[in-house]
């Protein structure tokens, strides 16, 4: 019992949450963190040296066999004996078996970079919506700060006669809601940190936890922290980054080298068609016994023969489906380009979208609402308005904050997924209107 109750104390008094050690990095530093120890991008790493290998076992030549002939009895008399190697000679197979795993390869080193950089892209989202989630808690902590200047000032107004009870009754009432909301937030916080870390996902025996270094983006200028470019800045024609994405994208190109893979398999499917050369040579004897001049005879005997003839299985259906595949990975191929451009495009809209709101956020709304709110607080103090008038003001100008710094993570989520479509990381768009 007493340990039990000793438990329950040191799980009261410990404060929830992660006990181990919180790091805070900035953005690039969990690039160069999940690049360099990311689980799964580690096993990934692996599949180079599968395919390496794979090269090697292609470029082999066939194991020897070992070949023994002895006559027993009297059949063996005038006949040798013999004990040599055969060896099967690949003819037009070990070439083009070499060149399909090389094309192998290849795709796999693209499908490696493809990785890398989605990898990239899902700490940079992940943790822009960790610093979106404690900007949100800030917010809402600094609307409770005022909820609560506001009830002192309502219990001051009270006490002087000035302002019925009930505006104190109303102001606790929409506290005590917002500290439901602040206490929501926290644990939201909480989720998308681990979300961070599970973007990141390096073995760490959980000794470590990554939070991101900075705790809001509302008041950056120069947006260089989060590795995007000015709302001011101009993007270049769609019709310019369309045509360099083509070039640059992982999955187009990968589209392209599995049709090479498709092709080079075909070659070396319909190669199984030429039949192979089986060489014989070995040493051969007769005993005395045997031999029919009474003497002991040797010598040595060489052969060949032509083996795997495709005389009664030709092969088609590999050969068929090797052609399909080709035809397969090349529609796929279009399939891709086409989904690229559209993806590119609604990408690329929805960028400009949030440009467009951001934008609009900082030149009109956000100047405008902050001085409404000092004006009507000042105006409440003085028995200028009323108390619901105030809430209603702060409510409206909390939801422009909350708003604006929605736009902000929107326009930074725009700009992330803009980079997938166009498949290159830092996208600098002087250079890309060049």
């Amino acid at each position: 019992m007493k340990k039990f109750v000793l438990i329950l104390l040191i799980l009261l008094i410990c404060p929830a949450g992660y006990a181990g050690e919180i790091k805070k990095i900035s953005l690039q530093d969990a690039l160069d963190i999940a690049v360099e120890n990311n689980i799964d991008y580690q096993a990934s790493k692996m599949d180079i040296g599968i395919a390496e290998n794979k090269v090697k076992a292609s470029n082999r030549l066939q194991n020897p066999q070992v070949n023994t002939f002895f006559n027993i009895g009297d059949i063996g008399r005038g006949n040798p004996q013999t004990a040599g190697l055969s060896e099967t000679i690949e003819i037009a197979k070990r070439d083009a078996r070499k060149k399909l795993a090389m094309a192998n390869l290849e795709l796999t080193r693209q499908n490696l970079d493809y990785i890398k950089f989605d990898l990239k892209m899902d700490v940079r989202e992940a943790y822009v919506n960790l610093v979106l989630a404690k900007e949100i808690l800030l917010v809402l902590e600094s609307r409770q700060r005022l909820l609560q200047d506001l009830l002192e000032i309502a219990k001051k107004r009270v006490a002087a006669g000035e302002v019925e009870e009930v505006d104190v009754i109303q102001t606790e009432i929409a506290l005590n809601q917002l500290v439901i909301q602040v206490n929501t937030q926290k644990a939201n916080v909480k989720s998308a940190m681990f979300d961070f870390n599970k973007a990141i996902n390096i073995k760490n025996e959980g000794s470590i936890k990554y939070d991101a270094l900075d705790d809001n983006f509302s008041d950056k200028d120069d947006f260089i922290a989060l590795l995007s470019p000015k709302p001011r800045d101009k993007l270049p024609p769609f019709e310019l980054i369309m045509a360099n994405s083509l070039k640059n994208r992982y999955d187009i190109r990968i589209a392209k080298q599995q049709i090479d893979v498709a092709k080079k398999n075909l070659i070396y499917v319909t190669r199984q068609r030429v039949p192979d050369i089986e060489l014989q040579g070995g040493y051969g004897f007769m005993t005395k016994g045997m031999s029919e001049t009474g003497a002991y005879m040797n010598g040595a005997y060489a052969g060949a023969n032509i083996v795997n003839i495709p005389l009664f299985y030709t092969y088609k259906p590999e050969i068929q489906n090797a052609r399909m595949q080709v035809d397969q990975a090349e529609l796929k191929y279009t399939s891709v380009e086409n989904k690229a451009i559209n993806d590119l495009h609604s990408a690329y809209e929805k960028f400009l979208t949030a440009k467009l709101n951001l934008n609009y956020y900082n030149d009109n709304l956000l100047k405008n609402s902050n001085e409404l709110i000092k004006v009507a607080k000042k105006n409440y103090a003085q028995g200028k308005s009323s108390l619901t008038t105030l809430i209603v003001m702060e409510q409206s100008y909390r939801s422009i904050v909350a708003g604006y710094t929605y736009a902000l993570a929107d326009y930074y989520n725009c700009w992330i997924d803009f980079l997938r479509e166009v498949n290159v990381e830092n996208f600098d768009l002087k250079e890309e209107s060049l």
